[in-house]
């Protein structure tokens, strides 16, 4: 960065020349990054990108620009006020993720009885699912299958009345003789046990 070079520019820069904020952004941009790299922990680094940051300061300092609230006499001054408000900007990003990084911790060193469960069900549950819905589809009247779709979207009485025009009292009916029909289906595929 050559504050010679930017000099010339200040002054358009400080009157919300669009063009000119942009050469000013490109020479100021590496330099803020770096500013932001020497101060971010090695802890945060997987969560911070120093170009979202500055790019976000420039977001911004433009609007200040572009209504004329912004003057520096000196490109020196323009330099240290990009600095500071990086500097502001990167530690009120720190403190937003300070308490979640606070809470968490690798997984590599943990036994895997201290893993947390997973908040996705098994996958033998999936499989059994998949297969009882399987079984409920070839039992279900070609003409119920809409409203047992619905059944699995987790609908209420009220949403399933409007959505099919049935009574309540015949989509209770339809889910009680599709229960009966899969115990009776699942009690004849079982073996017979004698005690």
């Amino acid at each position: 960065m050559n504050p010679e070079s930017l000099e010339p520019l200040l002054d358009k820069l400080c009157h919300g020349d669009m063009a000119v904020a942009k050469k000013v952004f490109l020479a100021y941009e590496p330099y803020l990054r770096q500013v932001i790299r020497r101060q971010l922990p090695p802890r945060l680094r997987t969560k911070f990108d120093s170009v979202d940051v500055v790019q976000s300061v420039w977001a911004d300092l433009l609007d200040g620009y572009r209504a004329g609230k912004w003057h520096f006499p000196d490109v020196a001054r323009l330099e240290a006020f990009l600095v500071q408000v990086t500097r502001n900007r990167f530690i009120d990003s720190v403190r937003k993720h300070r308490v979640a990084s606070a809470r968490e911790q690798q997984l590599g060193g943990l036994h895997t009885s201290e893993v947390p469960p997973s908040p996705q069900p098994a996958a033998p549950d999936v499989l059994e699912a998949e297969e009882l819905w399987e079984q409920m589809l070839a039992l279900c009247p070609p003409e119920h299958r809409d409203l047992l779709q619905l059944k699995r979207q987790g609908l209420p009485m009220d949403e399933l009345v409007s959505r099919t025009g049935l009574h309540p009292g015949s989509i209770r009916r339809i889910l009680r003789n599709l229960a009966r029909k899969l115990a009776l289906a699942e009690g004849a595929a079982a073996p017979d046990e004698k005690p």
